[in-house]
């Protein structure tokens, strides 16, 4: 997969990918990442890149014509033939963003994400992307964060990356349930003891376990998922 970010603030996104998972990935050339400066398309000296809302208002816009300068340089950088190419504009009034997503986007040969900033982008630019996507019910200064959680999110899922293949499988979300509880040594903790079923060694009654604790923990923090509204 190739993931071509474009963004005013390239540099915020050394430190948390070239870490963990996201650096194992791009070392065995499972993933590359690009960062598009979106100021290397501005139209004037002092690369400006945004302006003053038609009709008035607060703050400024990105302009319509440098990103779509950006997001045509981006998708030239992986043209191969055949290749799937998803734009994404990161966005507070877009879809939220999920589990399920996540596993869609992963299938993807070429995402390439854009990341607002300021009061938001000319709504022509709109019309250049595939969707617009959330990460929660709330507003951040730019979408460079949340650009950082849908790669890792997504990096995760794709085949290969991961070192065991099924262990994005029981986690939270995957199956509409938040993961059941997980312990490990000591077995006992200040009077706290680890279930004894899971050490019992009887696989069927540690599936039932692992089951129903899912269950219960959606109902108590989550209990959208199992009766979601109509």
């Amino acid at each position: 997969m190739h993931i071509s970010i474009l963004t005013l603030f390239p540099d915020m996104f050394v430190g948390p990918f070239d870490q963990s998972i996201i650096k194992r990935a791009q070392t065995k050339e499972i993933l590359t990442i690009s960062y598009i400066n979106i100021r290397d398309f501005a139209k004037n000296a002092y690369k400006t890149v945004d302006g003053h809302p038609y009709g008035g208002g607060t703050g400024m816009v990105l302009r319509v014509d440098v990103v779509d300068e950006a997001i045509q340089f981006a998708k030239a950088q992986n043209s191969k033939p055949n290749n799937q190419t998803k734009i994404i504009l990161l966005d507070a009034g877009g879809s939220v963003y999920s589990q399920q997503k996540a596993q869609e986007l992963s299938k993807v040969d070429h995402l390439i994400l854009i990341c607002g900033h300021y009061e938001g982008v000319d709504d022509r630019v709109r019309t250049l992307i595939d969707e617009e996507i959330s990460i929660g019910d709330y507003v951040l200064t730019g979408g460079e964060i949340p650009a950082m959680v849908i790669v890792d999110s997504v990096v995760r899922l794709i085949g290969g990356v991961l070192a065991k293949a099924d262990a994005s499988v029981h986690e939270s979300f995957t199956k509409h349930l938040l993961e059941y509880p997980q312990f490990t040594e000591p077995r006992e903790y200040n009077g706290m003891q680890v279930p004894p079923v899971l050490v019992s060694g009887n696989h069927k009654a540690i599936e039932m376990w692992k089951n129903e604790q899912s269950i219960k923990r959606t109902e108590k923090n989550r209990s959208d998922l199992l009766h979601p509204k109509k």
